[in-house]
C-alpha cells in the first residue's frame, strides 16, 4: 500500500512539474542578443528559443519547418524589427498562424522600436543594395540601446504575462543596476578608442561607433550586402593612403577575405568582432559581448 501511495505521489509532483513548465511563457528570440536578455529578465518564467546563432547573417535565414513550429508554439516573439528579418519573418508569422504573435499584438515585440535609429535613408532604391528603410537595424551594438530595450521588454514581459509582472520587474531592476555598472566600467577603458579612424567592411557598426567615438572613414561593400568588386578595394585602399585608418572591422559571421585583403596591403589589423552573443567563443552572454568587443579593438589600437 505503501508502494502505491508513494508512486502516486511521484506521478503527481511529475504532472505538477509538466504543468509548471507548460506554465512558463514561451518566447521565440530572432537574435541572439534578444534571446539572451529575454534569459535575463525573464529568468526561470520563460523558456526561450533562439532561432538564429551568432554564425549566422540574420539577414538571410532560412523559413524552415522547425522555425514555423517555434512560432506555432509561441507566446511572445522578440526580434530587431527594423526590417532586418524581412526576409524571412513574415513568411514564418503566415505559415505558423499564430495569433498571439502576429504584429500589432502585445506578444509581437520589435528592440528597434524602442530607441533612436541611426543611417535613416532620404530616399528608397533597390539599386542602392541592402537599404533599410527605419534606419540601420544593428542596434545590438550599443550598449545603451540593449539598456532601453531591456527597460521595455520587462514592461512588454509583464503585459503578456500579468501573474509574473513583478518578478519581471524585479529581475530587470537588478540587471538594469548590473548594467549600468559594466557601461561605466567599458567607457572608462573604451577612452583609447576615442576618434581613432576604422575600416568596416559592413555597414553593421554605426551604433558601436557612436557610443565609442571611432571614425568610419570607409566601407569595403559598396552598397551595402553587395560584395566589393577587386577594383573597389583597391580605391578603397588608395583612400587609406591618404587618409590611414588603424584597423579594419567585420562581424564574426562574415567572411573576413576582403578585409584580409585591405588589412595585408595597408598594413592595418583585421578585428573580427562578436557583433552578437555566440559569435566568438568568449562572447556567451550580454556582458562578455561589450568585453570581448572591446578586448579585441583595444588589442588593435596598442
Amino acid at each position: 500500500m505503501k508502494k502505491i501511495i508513494g508512486v502516486c505521489l511521484l506521478l503527481i509532483l511529475g504532472q505538477s512539474g509538466i504543468n509548471e513548465a507548460r506554465a512558463a511563457l514561451q518566447v521565440m528570440a530572432c537574435e541572439p542578443e534578444w534571446g539572451a536578455l529575454a534569459r535575463e529578465i525573464g529568468g526561470e518564467d520563460v523558456v526561450v528559443y533562439t532561432a538564429t546563432t551568432g554564425l549566422q547573417d540574420p539577414h538571410l535565414i532560412e523559413a524552415r519547418p522547425s522555425l514555423i513550429a517555434q512560432v506555432r508554439r509561441a507566446d511572445m516573439l522578440v526580434c530587431t524589427g527594423a526590417d532586418l528579418e524581412a526576409g524571412w519573418l513574415p513568411l514564418l508569422l503566415r505559415q505558423a498562424g499564430n495569433p498571439r504573435v502576429q504584429p500589432g499584438t502585445p506578444g509581437y515585440f520589435e528592440a528597434a522600436s524602442v530607441v533612436a535609429k541611426l543611417e535613416i535613408p532620404t530616399r528608397l532604391d533597390r539599386s542602392e543594395g541592402d537599404v533599410h528603410a527605419a534606419g540601420n537595424p544593428h542596434i545590438q551594438t550599443d550598449p545603451r540601446n540593449i539598456a532601453r530595450v531591456a527597460e521595455a521588454l520587462s514592461k512588454r514581459l509583464g503585459e503578456v504575462d500579468s501573474t509574473h509582472a513583478a518578478a519581471y520587474q524585479a529581475r530587470h531592476a537588478a540587471f538594469s543596476a548590473k548594467w549600468n555598472t559594466a557601461m561605466q566600467r567599458w567607457e572608462k577603458l573604451a577612452a583609447p578608442l576615442k576618434g581613432v579612424a576604422i575600416v568596416v567592411q559592413h555597414r553593421g557598426f554605426p551604433y558601436l561607433s557612436n557610443w565609442l567615438g571611432l571614425r568610419e572613414i570607409a566601407t569595403l561593400e559598396p552598397k551595402p550586402g553587395i560584395e566589393p568588386s577587386s577594383a573597389h578595394l583597391s580605391t578603397v585602399l588608395a583612400q587609406l593612403q591618404r587618409q590611414p585608418a588603424k584597423m579594419v572591422i567585420h562581424a564574426a559571421y562574415q567572411g573576413g577575405r576582403a578585409s584580409a585583403w585591405l588589412a595585408g596591403r595597408a598594413n592595418i589589423p583585421v578585428v573580427e568582432l562578436p557583433f552578437t552573443v555566440g559569435g566568438t567563443a568568449e562572447a556567451q552572454d550580454l556582458f562578455s559581448l561589450f568585453d570581448d568587443t572591446l578586448q579585441r579593438l583595444l588589442k588593435a589600437v596598442k
